[in-house]
């Protein structure tokens, strides 16, 4: 197998990414999305979830106007409705690149979540780190909270390497012919206005 091929996803690297990205989006505008190349692709789907913790949090502000929640709640909607674009993308990338060396292997075991699903819970657990380092350093925080939080970010980072570690072991299976994945299509429903029946049931 060919050492690109095999380097093309490197756990580690996505796992410094998402930290290094998340770190600058907390200064800086969030980028443009580049699909174009894989870690461009990691990095555009790290951005979707960035977007949909910071919605999240808004949508959460005590006493916030209704007419404010609903904005947010529909830009929930459409980020997360990209977020699962994305995470179909770098599926497909993986997919794409794997063709030329005839893999997936067809007979081996197939594996129930894609690279792409266990990236996204990376992307994830990279924004869980981050909020939760900052809560150590709460000046204003109650008595306790610092070391609770401390705690957490243990667990956090342990959760992180184990799955950082998963998803290079799958990769390596998936190169070597021993496993395999597919690509499978989230097909949102409540985003589709001919699929949920709220809206089309009361269309005019």
């Amino acid at each position: 197998m060919t050492y690109s091929l095999a380097t093309l996803l490197n756990a580690r690297a996505i796992t410094d990414l998402h930290d290094a990205a998340t770190e600058a989006w907390h200064r800086t505008p969030l980028p443009a999305a580049q699909t174009d190349t894989f870690m461009g692709t990691v990095r555009a789907q790290h951005a979707a979830n960035f977007e949909l913790w910071h919605l999240e949090d808004e949508a959460r502000v005590p006493k916030a106007p209704d007419h404010r929640i609903v904005e947010i709640k529909r830009g929930i909607d459409r980020v997360n409705q990209r977020r699962n674009d994305i995470i179909e993308r770098c599926d497909t990338l993986l997919l794409d690149s794997l063709v030329a060396h005839n893999l997936p292997a067809p007979d081996a075991p197939l594996h129930s979540e894609t690279p792409g699903l266990i990236i996204d819970r990376l992307s994830i657990l990279a924004l869980k780190i981050f909020h939760t380092r900052q809560e150590t350093d709460r000046s204003n925080a109650p008595e306790g909270h610092a070391a609770r939080n401390r705690q957490r970010l243990l667990l956090l980072t342990e959760q992180r390497s184990d799955l950082a570690a998963c998803l290079d072991q799958l990769w390596s299976q998936i190169v070597q012919g021993e496993r395999r994945f597919k690509l499978y299509r989230q097909l949102k429903m409540y985003n589709d206005p001919s699929l949920n029946p709220a809206v089309y049931g009361k269309a005019s």
